[in-house]
C-alpha cells in the first residue's frame, strides 16, 4: 500500500449512515457502526426466508461497520483526506466473526448476529442489553495500573495484593465491571457513564442493570471467563498475549420462546481489547497489537496529554480531534496492526474492497430485498 495514493483514501468507508436500506426509523450512528432497523414486514420476511432462530416478530437490524477510528471518545482523521483507517472495519468484523464461531464450537452462548452478508455487515436481532461493560483483566495495566500506582488497592471491590509491577500477569483473571450508559437511582453508583462498579452493586441492584434474575449474574461471569479463556488460548497458540477485554451481554428470545443471555457487540477485537506481542513481552517490552498503540501515539503526539485523559476537558479534546489531521503514517501503522492481527487470528488473507459501499448495496438489494 502506498500511503500517498489517493485511492487508499477512497477505500476507507468513513460514512456508513447514508445507505439506501429500507427503514422507517432514523439510522443510529455509533462511533464505528451504524444501525438500520428494518421494517416489521422486512424483519418477518427475512426470518421466514432465512430460517433465523428467533421469534417470528423479532425486530432485526442491519449493522454496518465503518473504518472510522475513535479514541478517548473522539473520532480522529488524517492528512490527505483520510477519514479512517484502511482495512480496520473488515479486520474488526473478521476477528469478531472468528471468535463467535469458536464460542459456538465450544458450546458457549450465542451472539446477536444472525447473518453476515458482507465483511462490513451483520444482520442482528434486537437484544435487551445488560447495562454493564464487562471487563476482564489478566494483566495489570491501563486504568487499573494508574489507580494502583497512586496507592489504591481496592479496584471494583477487589482487593489487590501489594508488590505488583506494571504490566505483570495478575494472580487470577479479574472481572472489573463498569456502567454502560448513565444509570439513575442505584445506591452507591454515581449517575455517569462508564463508572467502575462492584459485584455487590450488581447483586444488590440486578434488575436496575437489566438482569432478569439474580442467578443470571453467575451465568454472565461464567460466559465472561469462558469467552476470555477461549480467546486467550487461541491467541497464545499464535504467541500473542490477551491482556484484557470488554464484553457486552443482552437477552434475546429464540424461536421456541426461550430467553437466552447472549454476547453482544464485538468480541476480542483490537478495539475492545489489549493484545501484546508474546516474544517482545518475554524480552520485557510491551508491543501493542491493538488500538492501545494508537492511544499511546496520541498521548505522545500532543504536548498536553492531560486533555486526552481528563474527562473535565472534553471540549478541548473534541477541538483537538476536529482541528488536527494526524500524520498519514500514524493511521497506516494502525492499518498494518489491525490487518496483521486479523490475518493471524483467522489464518486467511483479509480482502479489502475498492468499493465497499457499492458491494453492500448490491448484496442487500439482490440477496435480501432490502433496497428499493
Amino acid at each position: 500500500m502506498n500511503p500517498a495514493n489517493p485511492s487508499i483514501a477512497n477505500q476507507v468507508l468513513a460514512v456508513n449512515n447514508d445507505l439506501p436500506i429500507r427503514t422507517h426509523q432514523p439510522v443510529h450512528s455509533g462511533k464505528v457502526r451504524s444501525v438500520y432497523w428494518l421494517t416489521e414486514e422486512d424483519s418477518r420476511r427475512l426470518i421466514q426466508e432465512k430460517g433465523y432462530n428467533v421469534q417470528p416478530d423479532a425486530p432485526l437490524a442491519i449493522m454496518v461497520i465503518s473504518d472510522r477510528i475513535s479514541a478517548f471518545d473522539c473520532i480522529w482523521h488524517g492528512e490527505g483526506g483520510m477519514q479512517g483507517v484502511p482495512g480496520k472495519g473488515a479486520a474488526l468484523n473478521a476477528i469478531s466473526n472468528h471468535w463467535f464461531k469458536l464460542f459456538r464450537e465450544n458450546g458457549l452462548a450465542d451472539s446477536h448476529i444472525l447473518d453476515i452478508p458482507h465483511p462490513f455487515v451483520w444482520i442482528v436481532q434486537k437484544a435487551r442489553p445488560v447495562m454493564i461493560e464487562a471487563i476482564c483483566r489478566q494483566y495489570i495495566t491501563g486504568s487499573m495500573w494508574r489507580a494502583y500506582s497512586k496507592g489504591e488497592r481496592n479496584f471494583c471491590g477487589i482487593e489487590l495484593p501489594e508488590g505488583l509491577q506494571k504490566d505483570q500477569k495478575l494472580p487470577e483473571l479479574l472481572i472489573t465491571p463498569s456502567t454502560k450508559g448513565v444509570l439513575k437511582g442505584i445506591p452507591g453508583v454515581p449517575e455517569a457513564d462508564d463508572v467502575n462498579i462492584t459485584r455487590d452493586n450488581i447483586i444488590d441492584n440486578f434488575a436496575a442493570f437489566n438482569f432478569q434474575g439474580q442467578e443470571d449474574i453467575a451465568q454472565y461471569e461464567k460466559l465472561l471467563k469462558e469467552g476470555f479463556s477461549v480467546i486467550s488460548d487461541a491467541l497464545a497458540a499464535l504467541d500473542q498475549v490477551f491482556v484484557d477485554t470488554k464484553f457486552e451481554f443482552g437477552y434475546v428470545t429464540d424461536a421456541e420462546g426461550n430467553d437466552k443471555l447472549i454476547y453482544m457487540d464485538e468480541v476480542g477485537t483490537p478495539d475492545s481489547s489489549r493484545i501484546w506481542d508474546g516474544p517482545a513481552y518475554r524480552e520485557g517490552q510491551v508491543v501493542e497489537k491493538s488500538k492501545e498503540g494508537f492511544r499511546q501515539m496520541l498521548l505522545n503526539h500532543f504536548p498536553e496529554p492531560d486533555i486526552l485523559l481528563n474527562k473535565d476537558r472534553m471540549s478541548e479534546r473534541e477541538a483537538l480531534a476536529r482541528d488536527n489531521a494526524l500524520p498519514l503514517e500514524a493511521l497506516m501503522n494502525v492499518s498494518r496492526t489491525y490487518i496483521d492481527i486479523a490475518e493471524k487470528v483467522t489464518g486467511e488473507k483479509l480482502r479489502l474492497s475498492d468499493n465497499p459501499k457499492g458491494e453492500i448495496i448490491s448484496i442487500l438489494r439482490d440477496q435480501y430485498g432490502l433496497i428499493d
